[in-house]
């Protein structure tokens, strides 16, 4: 199979009632599926294994004896479907139910760029709200010199995201990734466990000079934080910052730190004081701490090569991107005062 679909599950047995069929009954069929579970306590695995014996030659299960967190887990499958000599790793998460030609839209759109000569690291779908199909959810990943990756046309109306274009970082939850340009970037980094390790991921690819894509005709509905189990807890709050401490430190040049500091140091405060307001101040502050402290366990871009171009685009965009984040969070501040009304 020239693609493997890589669904990482934990505890998600109620969610593949909507997952599986979905995948099953797709306008193209030249895939296989593995799950990499990470030691459920549900009924994932009776729920997976029912799954296999439909479709035995295509339906695989990596059985973890721990949670392995998400980059763990991706990677496993990852170097699974190279094994099998697939060219595509498309990343899935449990808690979706994508359109009925999910998969030829991203090949295709794909492929396409291919033969043109382009490589395309990765391709991020039209992620919708399951509950409200006509809101956005995702439309691909930017990041800002403040350190805050968002998600693009977040709780947006889905009907004005159709243009296809370059995004910063494909989002983990449902993204098309090419496993050769894996190879040049290296996997997920698996120190992160779970949170921006696809952000830390397009990144490198951006240094490579490769491309990310949305790809708005791959519709999927998507529940969204499914396995953590909601939008914030202590654990993520704690564990999304100490892994912003380590997307900007190994993502940027000693140059480049320099430049950045102030913006990051502003980023890492208006977060502070946005979590002692949510009630999450002390997992946020102990996330920030702990990444400082280990930082330097992690591996560092290679910078050499890198234009000087490449370096001053990458610098710009980001830049441009506080802007609009601003305008994001404007638009929907705006739509929650109209909804209130």
């Amino acid at each position: 199979m020239k693609t493997t679909i890589v669904i990482p599950n934990y505890n998600g047995a109620h969610f593949l009632e909507k997952c599986m069929p979905a995948l099953l009954s797709q306008s193209r069929q030249d895939f296989s599926i593995l799950f990499v579970d990470n030691a459920s306590k549900d009924d994932s695995e009776k729920q997976i294994r029912y799954w296999m014996e439909q479709d035995p030659e295509r339906i695989f299960l990596i059985q973890n004896t721990e949670n392995t967190g998400f980059a763990t887990a991706v990677n496993q499958g990852i170097l699974w479907a190279k094994g099998q000599g697939a060219s595509y790793a498309l990343l899935l998460n449990n808690d979706t139910e994508v359109a009925p030609d999910f998969v030829e839209q991203l090949l295709l759109f794909m492929e396409e760029k291919e033969k043109k000569g382009e490589k395309v690291f990765a391709l991020s779908s039209k992620m919708v709200k399951m509950h409200d199909p006509s809101l956005m959810d995702d439309a691909g990943d930017e990041l800002c010199l403040l350190g805050f990756p968002f998600q693009r046309g977040l709780e947006d109306e889905a009907s004005r995201w159709t243009k296809a274009e370059k995004v910063f970082s494909a989002c983990g939850g449902a993204s098309l990734y090419s496993i050769p340009l894996l190879e040049e970037t290296g996997l997920f980094d698996e120190k992160h466990f779970a949170y921006l390790e696809d952000v830390d991921l397009s990144f490198r690819a951006q240094w490579k000079g490769y491309s990310v894509y949305y790809c708005p005709t791959a519709l999927c509905k998507h529940v969204g934080s499914g396995t953590s189990g909601g939008k914030y807890s202590d654990f993520k709050v704690e564990l999304s910052a100490r892994n912003s401490i380590f997307l900007l430190y190994k993502n940027f040049p000693l140059g480049l730190k320099i430049l950045n500091f102030l913006p990051f140091l502003l980023g890492i405060l208006i977060k502070a004081l946005y979590f002692q307001k949510k009630g999450y101040g002390k997992a946020y502050r102990k996330g920030i701490f702990k990444g400082l402290k280990e930082r330097k366990e992690m591996k560092m871009v290679d910078f050499q090569g890198v234009p000087l171009g490449r370096m001053l685009r990458i610098e710009g965009r980001l830049f441009k991107n506080c802007f609009v984040y601003l305008s994001e969070r404007k638009r929907r501040r705006k739509g929650l005062r109209s909804d209130a009304v």
